[in-house]
């Protein structure tokens, strides 16, 4: 699907989606003649969520699309000019806004590709252009990056503990909002889920679409027999009969007795859904039933509140589930509430034309970032990943062999003949020079992405800087804090 699928559910122009704070900054750049200053922030986070050892890069598509109809256009001043100050007269002077009605977006944009397995600190996007335009961006960028991957790396989890099962996605009802189940929908495909029950998402991004039908159904008859009968006469070929509406394994039986019925006019029971009780023991008695009567090749579907733990646990109990319907906790990323991603200001040009990097310092030293225009460099043996590097693309490298620094330990060499960079170039001058790959595509690079690196111990996965740059850091930080 290709970027417009975000512009069909919003206005085309997105230039206020950010915060105050971004346009005071920026009327202070122009109030102070820094408006062309060139600059790189990077986009990153800190901690791998759900106390896991990676995340999966996603929402890069949408980034895009933002870019692409980034402009302030006369509706977005026209209310920019009702803006006040506390002394009540008008925050931004009519020239300034003069300014941003002219103004076209025309940075470099470099990032990591969706479905790309990430670690903290390692850059997501680097922004290269003036400070006014970088810095005018950075909401809309974290927004569209900070919840897609959290849901993705969810789905990737979740996906995992399914070990090869069915996994769809059931959490548009219990999202945060439209955009939240929308994005979510996207990001748990990318993440690995075979389907959604969101249709809006299946057309939008081409997501397979699957379903049953509700406790309502069965309520609305006078038995449940019938409810069955019913359903199976209007979907004869789309049947998985929710069953947990009264009693479980009386609603087993029925469904079995319907599935005789289907099987005379030529179709199947395609499964039965348990949504409430001990699933391990329901599944496995459930499936005791089908396939004793015959139906051996009917699903069984479970609900109710799933999560990887939940899975895990299931798996433990040999439960007899086929397919994994993850609702709440997958959507709304349940056990951790955002990813926590940072923009930050990493280098820019002096009065000389001389790039300066800086740092923004901390007394938590995970907040101390990094300086420098940098990139990630991915090594590997025989196709085997084996660490990463953050360096700085702005100096030579050696292109034999590259050091990293690790603390309280020896020096680690990596030879370059078997990497590659993870950030690739995305916008030239605001202009698209990426070739943008499908969501089925960005799925299967996940997927590719996962099964390279279940052959890595991840907990260990060496990470970090390039050891000039480390020393360079460290100079700085001597510099900003001398009694240090």
């Amino acid at each position: 699907m290709n970027t417009l699928s975000q512009n069909q559910l919003y206005r085309h122009n997105l230039s206020l989606l950010t915060d105050l704070y971004q346009l005071t900054m920026a009327y202070g750049y122009w109030k102070n003649g820094l408006q062309n200053r060139k600059a790189v922030f990077h986009l990153y986070y800190r901690k791998n969520p759900f106390k896991g050892d990676f995340a999966i890069a996603c929402g890069l598509e949408n980034v895009i699309a933002y870019l692409q109809q980034f402009k302030f256009k006369k509706e977005e001043i026209n209310y920019l000019k009702t803006l006040k100050g506390s002394d009540g007269k008008v925050l931004f002077e009519k020239d300034f806004l003069t300014y941003l009605a002219q103004l076209t977006f025309d940075c470099d944009i470099d990032a990591i590709p969706e479905g790309t397995i990430i670690f903290p600190n390692q850059p997501l996007i680097r922004v290269k252009g003036s400070l006014i335009q970088a810095q005018l961006i950075e909401t809309a960028l974290l927004n569209m990056i900070n919840f897609p991957t959290l849901i993705a790396t969810k789905a990737a989890r979740i996906v995992a503990a399914a070990k090869g099962d069915t996994v769809l996605e059931f959490g548009l009802r219990r999202a945060q909002g439209i955009d939240g189940g929308i994005s979510a929908s996207r990001a748990a495909y990318i993440g690995g889920c075979h389907a959604t029950s969101n249709v809006l998402a299946g057309k939008l991004f081409d997501i397979p679409i699957k379903g049953t039908h509700a406790h309502s159904w069965v309520m609305g008859f006078r038995s449940e027999k019938e409810a069955f009968e019913k359903y199976a006469h209007a979907m004869p070929n789309n049947c998985t009969l929710l069953v947990d509406t009264y009693n479980t394994i009386e609603g087993v039986k029925k469904a079995i007795e319907v599935g005789k019925n289907l099987r005379k006019k030529g179709y199947d029971l395609g499964g039965i859904r348990l949504d409430s009780g001990d699933l391990a023991a329901l599944s496995i008695a459930s499936r005791k039933l089908l396939n004793k009567a015959g139906f051996k090749k009917t699903k069984i579907v479970a609900s109710n509140d799933l999560d990887e733990y939940e899975i895990n646990r299931l798996k433990k109990q040999k439960a007899k589930i086929d397919v994994w319907g993850v609702g709440t906790r997958l959507a709304t990323a349940y056990d951790q509430a955002a990813l926590g991603g940072v923009y930050k200001l990493a280098a820019f040009k002096d009065k000389k034309k001389e790039w300066q990097y800086t740092v923004k310092l901390s007394e938590q030293t995970i907040k101390i970032s990094n300086p420098g225009i940098l990139q990630v460099r991915r090594f590997y043996h025989h196709s085997i990943p084996i660490g990463d590097i953050i360096y700085d693309g702005n100096n030579p490298i050696d292109k034999k062999r590259i050091t990293m620094f690790v603390l309280n330990e020896k020096k680690k060499f990596f030879s370059m003949k078997e990497s590659e960079d993870l950030l690739v170039p995305i916008l030239r001058k605001g202009k698209l020079v990426y070739q943008l790959p499908n969501l089925h595509e960005i799925r299967q690079k996940t997927l590719e992405q996962i099964k390279l690196f279940k052959k890595v111990e991840l907990a260990n996965y060496p990470t970090g800087l390039e050891f000039q740059l480390a020393k360079l850091k460290s100079k700085l930080i001597k510099k900003l804090r001398p009694n240090h």
